[in-house]
């Protein structure tokens, strides 16, 4: 990786902990296990808790459950090769114990890419229901274990009404059920459910956390998301294509944000609380489309109403954040124009 790309996420990370870095005073000595640790969110937290390390002497053990902890050594050597953090290579299906000194636990694992529930729908579901039993086990074995972060999807309330702004925690919607595209958002609603009965009965402090929609560094841009798709086409010099009209509406968090949140709602969280992860600040996908092209000096052509009649509906997909705002002080430090701008910068210095 360029140097320039590894100094805009700890740039990001420092930024975002300016004064903010106090709030995760209790991860200090601690050890803190991450599951689908070599993914997007688990980088962002690997980054997050080497700042607060070097920066802050928070002294955090680090330890991170993964398949692919091959790819993530060759990927990302910066981080595999610190001393704080750990990497084991595990199915969490299978996994039977985490280290008993595990203080704090963030299960992300699980694809979200839709081309993978797609085609590949039972290991979708298998993987986030077997993954949540076995991991709640886990940590049930665990002597001084302070909270379990699930983390869940903003999928599980179902499509969001084009009449409600922002989607609340509240909000008693669900799924298509039966539907094949309902695979990874359904199992998310069995895990959350697993997360309550675990709760009940062994009395493991669990908080929910549904994200929603992200863009920055790490996140790969071949994936099927509008954003990723602009920003690819724009870095290729191709025209930026949209779905349908472009009158779509989004979202999107920056990951040093997301990080910092996660942490907050892990370390703050009221058990059995559940918050929304993710941007207030929505912006239709012509807009957005718009927004991407005027990064370059030859701005791309917009082109609206590309793919099949059938993708073409509008549909909405903003968070209400809040409750963790009110509950645990968080606020967004970065915004939708200066995350466009830094994933394509760190995009550019990845293509050098």
């Amino acid at each position: 990786m360029q140097n320039r790309a590894l100094e805009i996420a700890r740039e990001d990370t420092r930024e975002v902990l300016k004064g903010r870095a106090e709030r995760l005073a209790r991860l200090r000595g601690g050890t803190l296990v991450v599951t689908g640790g070599t993914g997007f969110f688990g980088t962002w937290i690997a980054e997050t808790v080497s700042t607060l390390n070097d920066d802050y002497s928070f002294g955090i053990r680090l330890v991170l459950v993964s398949r692919s902890t091959d790819q993530f050594r060759a990927l990302r050597p910066h981080l595999a090769g610190r001393k704080d953090i750990s990497l084991v290579k595990a199915d969490v299906r299978h996994l039977i114990e985490v280290p008993k000194e595990t203080n704090w636990l963030i299960h992300a694992a699980g694809n979200p890419d839709s081309r993978f529930h797609a085609s590949n729908p039972v290991e979708t579901m298998t993987v986030i229901s077997g993954g949540i039993e076995s991991v709640l086990r886990a940590v049930d074995r665990c002597s001084d274990f302070n909270m379990f972060l699930n983390l869940s999807s903003g999928l599980v309330y179902g499509a969001q009404p084009l009449d409600l702004q922002r989607m609340p925690e509240s909000y008693g919607g669900a799924p298509r059920s039966g539907a094949i595209t309902s695979v990874y958002a359904e199992a998310k609603r069995y895990a959350e459910t697993v997360c309550a009965a675990a709760r009940s009965q062994a009395r493991i402090p669990v908080v929910t956390v549904r994200p929603f929609a992200f863009i920055g560094p790490y996140h790969s841009l071949d994936t099927p998301w509008a954003i990723n798709s602009f920003i690819r086409d724009a870095l290729s010099g191709n025209p930026v294509r949209v779905l349908g009209d472009g009158q779509t509406v989004r979202s999107y968090m920056y990951p040093s944000d997301a990080a910092l949140w996660t942490l907050a709602m892990l370390t703050g969280g009221a058990t059995g609380q559940e918050y929304n992860l993710g941007s207030p600040e929505e912006i239709t996908l012509e807009n957005l489309a718009r927004l991407v092209a005027g990064h370059f000096r030859a701005q791309p052509e917009i082109r609206l109403c590309c793919g099949p009649a059938g993708l073409n509906q509008r549909s909405r997909f903003v968070p209400d954040v809040g409750a963790a705002e009110r509950a645990l002080g968080l606020d967004i430090t970065v915004g939708i124009e200066r995350a466009v701008a830094r994933t394509i910068e760190w995009n550019r210095e990845q293509r050098r």
